[in-house]
């Protein structure tokens, strides 16, 4: 057991883009202490790692993306509140590191995506299920809250009267439903679903890197309802000076595929 908890999160690489795999396949990737934390130290590493063009995040399997935490923590690590606000400040401080991260990130979502895993599914900006995809966060039936970190990247995603909606029913619904709520982004086939995540993932990675870090600013920046400023304004033309810049419409006049190098 020792080296099955060692290795119940993977990280590989394929040129620019980084996978992380939730890995207790005999638990259905359900949470542990050990891996909120271990979760969390890989995406600071990540998050300051100029050469990622864009991290995909899925469960080992077919049969879950992670049903959330692992009941069977609770007597040991969550019997009280003392216990589980120490819990608590891991996972919160993983969710800000997986909300703050400057690359793009996609969710693979095959089977059940329930609780903590819909909870870090949420975070990416991209998230494409299979058909056969369950999601829901039936924490309501455990007499358990979900505290404000945790309630704000639900409803960041779906907005307030949808993500009381699924709290308080608790009711686990398919990939039809996530969709027309806002969950999911995108629903293919169970069988495709490894092979359009690739496909966006490399769409994204072939893209300028600072665009996407520019244009993610910009729109955490419109949350904010005060005025923008003119020297805010400003920055949305600093593209031009850069080095991408210049390489992305001249590799278009040769048509050409751009190399971008984040400069």
């Amino acid at each position: 057991m020792a080296t099955q908890e060692q290795d119940s999160l993977l990280q590989t690489r394929d040129a620019n883009i980084a996978t992380i795999t939730l890995n207790r396949p005999y638990k259905l990737n359900a949470m542990t202490k050990h891996m909120w934390g271990k979760l969390g130290y890989m995406f600071q590493a990540l998050n300051l790692d100029n050469s990622v063009r864009c991290i995909v995040i899925r469960g080992a399997g077919d049969k879950a993306f992670s049903p959330g935490n692992d009941i069977s923590e609770f007597e040991t690590d969550r019997s009280n509140s003392e216990q589980a606000e120490v819990y608590g400040e891991l996972m919160h401080d993983t969710m800000d590191a997986i909300r703050n991260c400057p690359h793009p990130k996609v969710a693979m979502i095959k089977g059940i995506c329930v609780g903590g895993g819909l909870e870090i599914a949420g975070l990416c900006d991209i998230r494409i299920c299979g058909t056969s995809s369950r999601f829901g966060v039936p924490i309501s039936k455990l007499g358990l809250v979900m505290g404000y970190t945790e309630i704000s990247a639900l409803a960041d995603l779906v907005g307030p009267a949808i993500a009381y909606e699924i709290l308080v029913e608790g009711r686990i619904f398919g990939s039809e439903e996530a969709f027309e709520k806002g969950l999911v982004s995108r629903i293919v086939a169970d069988e495709d679903v490894e092979t359009e995540v690739i496909a966006t993932a490399n769409r994204i990675a072939d893209g300028a890197p600072l665009v996407h870090r520019w244009h993610r600013k910009f729109l955490n920046r419109l949350k904010d309802t005060t005025p923008i400023t003119k020297e805010e304004n400003r920055e949305g033309f600093t593209c031009y000076d850069t080095e991408d810049f210049a390489e992305g419409y001249k590799a278009f006049l040769d048509k050409r595929k751009p190399k971008f190098k984040g400069n």
